[in-house]
């Protein structure tokens, strides 16, 4: 049985790999033909996301909900970012986390996005146009508007929350104990892009404070997260997911924020101007996390 499922297991990641890799890279007569496939390989390599699973209620003897930020500044963190430049250039598969969220919203692929992260004020591709993109009038569009004359696009700057100026991304998910199991697990439950409020991007003085820009409930989005390629810088030929990535949460984060008594507050609100007490604040909550299952076999 366990060869059976090992086997099962192999040749899921193996239709996987072959999706995601530079297909028909080495057969190709010219360029045009790297990741043409035919139609028995796109049949092939339909792969869904590994399902979840049901879990009880009752099977769960304790869970903690936590807030997290994932800054791409780190290196283990670039596979999020990169790349910031959508011009095909370097791939077609390849894309920043940000650009493939954009895209099939816009598509429509992924519908579940909310203006706060407790997921109770739905917003439309239309609603997050104000959000991402601002425009103010030049100085010779003001000297037109009070002259009297007509004012044209041309006469307004835009600016755009673009894939460059992602630089964090927030997450919310549940650590839980599931004694049926025996185990602790995690489950990610939103995400969000992190970018300078629009409106200050106008003003080159103004404090560039990171915000969550909308939310995404994640498991609508796993699907369209699962047919995108992550690079390996180990192994090109072997790319991995988004939805891969995420779920076996390859990368490092500093929780901001839990579930308590006073209404989920984040840890900068009762720890005051002190980074560094604020950041062990974080290790503590993650080592009382951490350390609950093995405390489960020890009392």
């Amino acid at each position: 049985m366990k060869n059976t499922l090992s086997t099962v297991l192999s040749l899921v990641l193996l239709g996987l790999n072959t999706v995601l890799a530079q297909t028909n890279l080495l057969n190709a007569k010219v360029p045009q033909e790297v990741g043409v496939l035919n139609e028995q390989q796109i049949s092939a390599n339909q792969v869904a996301p590994i399902e979840y699973g049901y879990v009880d209620d009752r099977d769960i003897i304790w869970a903690k909900t936590i807030w997290e930020i994932i800054d791409l500044d780190e290196r283990i963190n670039f596979p999020y970012y990169y790349p910031t430049k959508n011009n095909g250039y370097l791939s077609r598969d390849r894309q920043s986390l940000f650009r493939v969220l954009m895209d099939n919203i816009e598509a429509g692929n992924i519908t579940e996005v909310y203006a706060t992260d407790y997921f109770n004020q739905k917003l439309s591709f239309e609603d997050l146009k104000p959000i991402l993109e601002y425009s103010v009038l030049t100085e010779d569009g003001r000297t037109k508007a009070n002259s009297g004359e007509e004012v044209t696009e041309n006469d307004y700057d835009t600016y755009i929350v673009d894939s460059f100026k992602v630089v964090q991304y927030f997450i919310k998910g549940t650590w839980y104990f599931d004694k049926r199991l025996g185990e602790l697990r995690y489950r990610l439950l939103g995400i969000a892009p992190g970018a300078p409020d629009v409106s200050t991007l106008a003003d080159a003085s103004a404090e560039k404070v990171i915000i969550p820009l909308f939310w995404i409930w994640f498991p609508d989005a796993r699907e369209t997260l699962n047919k995108q390629s992550v690079f390996n810088s180990k192994n090109s030929s072997q790319p991995v997911t988004f939805d891969m990535m995420l779920n076996s949460r390859r990368f490092n984060s500093i929780i901001y924020k839990e579930e308590n008594v006073y209404e989920d507050r984040e840890v900068k609100e009762y720890i005051y101007e002190d980074a560094l007490r604020q950041l062990l604040e974080s290790e503590r909550i993650k080592s009382l996390i951490r350390d609950f299952e093995q405390d489960m076999w020890n009392n």
